[in-house]
């Protein structure tokens, strides 16, 4: 496992589109299809990596919290299952089923998905506003494995809710860390 922090996409670029089929029902979901006119937010995630593990009670938290407000959620894994079948995806399913998961969990084969968003880790968080325009990307929170902080989501919440009240997201943001994405 190599800590890579977030890329930090500069802000205002247009979401890249997507269409990936999802680990639990099967389905080819595209961007078009499941993002919202209020917020998207689109994470790169795994099912192998202790910093993704960290977050993923959180993770649904989060997701169970802002839905109900409009806002669309949507986890795509991008990492190489030929080197870590742990994040196959029937393990996605698996793994989706077991913690609840409220979003869709798409898996990106071909890593372009992860290419055009300039996705370096997982977790990787990217906020859209209504018009798909990126408005954050960085750090859930500053919790992270055994550094005793709680997970709370307190970064993409005020960004959530900054978008939701119409105000403008500061443009001081945090990276993410965790694993770097595993490319073929």
């Amino acid at each position: 496992m190599a800590l890579t922090p977030s890329n930090m996409l500069p802000l205002g670029t247009k979401a890249p589109h997507f269409k990936l089929r999802c680990a639990v029902n099967e389905k080819e979901l595209s961007l078009d299809e499941l993002k919202s006119d209020k917020a998207t937010v689109v994470m790169f995630i795994c099912n192998h990596c202790p910093y993704v593990k960290h977050v993923q009670k959180g993770l649904v938290e989060l997701a169970n919290d802002y839905m109900p407000k409009g806002v669309a959620f949507i986890a795509v894994n991008s990492n190489d299952v030929g080197k870590y079948p742990e994040d196959s995806p029937a393990n996605m399913k698996r793994v989706a089923l077991s913690l609840g998961y409220p979003f869709p969990y798409l898996f990106d084969e071909t890593q372009e998905v992860a290419r055009a968003y300039a996705a370096a880790c997982t977790p990787d968080f990217y906020v859209f506003d209504a018009a798909l325009k990126l408005a954050y990307r960085g750090q859930m929170d500053d919790s992270r494995p055994g550094n005793g902080k709680p997970v709370t989501g307190k970064n993409i919440r005020e960004a959530l809710d900054r978008i939701l009240n119409g105000d403008p997201v500061g443009e001081d943001q945090v990276p993410s860390i965790g694993c770097n994405i595993k490319w073929k």
